[in-house]
């Protein structure tokens, strides 16, 4: 055995198999652009170059493949959410992972591990009781679970009566999955590689040159190159790179920070996550326990890490892991994500005719930026009312919210205003008139 092990290592029939392209220069013009080697701009190259047949492509990073947040990536996958459309996308994005690696010929080392989250209220109880319901409505398996099913699914949470925010009840997402964030990105990659993609890394976008309402040019720190058209699919520095073909996004960047502790024997199998305390937990098939939570409350470019959010990430964890109290923290970093006014992403083409946006998915929790201001100024207005006139007349005007809300985004975001709306607010105001009316007779 180790002489045939040695004889095959020494034989020229079995040369290694380059996985991407070799460094090579610029040529002077690609069909496509895609600005971003990470996670998105990697699989836009392979099924580009797969199923459309598109090679002459240059995929552009000003890194390293998949260094930026596709490295800081905690790589869970699941299609729990509330919405119609949001549901029916990500089920296809998890059917796509069911079989990814078969697809790339690549092991992006998927495990189908399940995600709880955790309610501790009975207002989250409510919440996730609808989201289940949707959920199933649509094909998802997701159900809300006592706490009795909860000691047997995750054995090692804490729960007790006596705890700071006692656990209530959960909702198990069946189809809750983890991957290994680097394999997927290299994978993809690899796939596009083969088929004639040349991945160019260390390649900084430094400028987009357009003629008319048309992209001509992608300017870079190793040259100028002409292009049919571009994406660009560079997660926080969205709004960054859209500036430089004119475009300007509605988006901010937060930090969104992680941390892994040293290795444990595996005893942790689902993906664990408490809305409520800001922070999820999950063990990787190494024995660390990943631990993230909520994106800083402040626009940041910044991929460093914090002691505050580290200890506010701690305290949370030991609100449900006590065993951990312990645990030597490895690593710490941060990602940087891309948030839209209405946390959805921005897909497909821009003002530009042949420049296309792949931007804004952020993160939940960044609603955090959002929702501090709007809090303190709603609760401090609403309490001022109640205290000046009777509950009865102050209720029904939490009716305008949805008028506000739409006139504020055609002043602020130029949403146009089509008939239907006018008209719903036209109803909103008359119901609240005749209720006016009525109150006073």
């Amino acid at each position: 055995m180790p002489l045939t092990l040695l004889r095959y290592g020494l034989s020229g029939k079995y040369p290694a198999r380059r996985q991407f392209t070799e460094t090579k220069p610029l040529k002077r013009h690609y069909d496509l652009v895609i600005i971003g080697a990470g996670g998105h701009g990697a699989a836009i190259a392979y099924y580009l170059a797969k199923y459309h047949n598109i090679t002459n492509v240059a995929l552009l990073d000003k890194g390293y493949l998949g260094g930026g947040n596709t490295a800081r990536n905690t790589a869970v996958i699941r299609s729990n959410y509330l919405t119609e459309a949001g549901v029916k996308f990500y089920r296809e994005s998890v059917q796509l992972y069911q079989n990814l690696s078969n697809e790339l010929d690549y092991n992006v080392m998927m495990e189908n591990r399940g995600q709880l989250t955790l309610a501790h209220s009975d207002s989250a109880i409510r919440s996730f009781r609808w989201r289940a319901e949707v959920n199933k409505h649509l094909g998802v398996r997701s159900e809300l679970v006592d706490v009795q099913t909860i000691k047997e699914l995750v054995p090692q949470l804490r729960i007790s009566d006596e705890a700071r925010f006692p656990i209530m009840a959960g909702l198990w997402h069946a189809d809750g999955a983890t991957a290994r964030h680097d394999a997927v990105v290299w994978g993809y990659a690899s796939g596009a590689c083969s088929r004639g993609v040349e991945l160019h890394q260390l390649t900084e976008v430094t400028g987009i040159k357009t003629s008319g309402n048309r992209v001509t040019a992608v300017e870079t720190n190793r040259g100028t190159v002409e292009c049919g058209m571009a994406v660009q699919a560079v997660a926080g520095a969205s709004s960054v790179v859209a500036d430089m073909a004119g475009i300007r996004l509605p988006i901010h960047s937060f930090p969104l920070q992680a941390m892994v502790t040293q290795p444990y024997k595996p005893l942790l199998t689902p993906h664990v996550s408490s809305p409520h305390l800001h922070v999820y937990v999950h063990q990787t098939s190494r024995g660390e326990f990943v631990i993230g939570g909520g994106s800083d409350p402040y626009p940041l470019y910044n991929t460093r890490a914090t002691l505050d959010m580290q200890e506010s990430l701690a305290a949370a964890t030991l609100e449900l892991f006590p065993f951990l109290a312990q645990a030597k923290l490895m690593r710490q970093w941060a990602g940087t994500t891309d948030m839209t006014p209405d946390y959805s992403p921005i897909m497909g083409k821009s003002p530009l005719d042949n420049y296309y946006l792949d931007a804004g998915w952020g993160t939940w929790a960044a609603a955090v930026w959002q929702a501090a201001g709007n809090a303190l100024f709603g609760y401090a207005a609403w309490g001022w009312l109640l205290g000046r006139y009777p509950a009865a007349t102050v209720t029904p005007m939490a009716l305008l919210v949805p008028v506000f809300g739409m006139s504020a985004s055609a002043v602020l975001l130029s949403e146009p205003m089509p008939w239907w709306k006018l008209l719903a607010m036209a109803l909103i105001f008359a119901g609240l008139a005749l209720n006016t009316l009525d109150a006073r007779r």
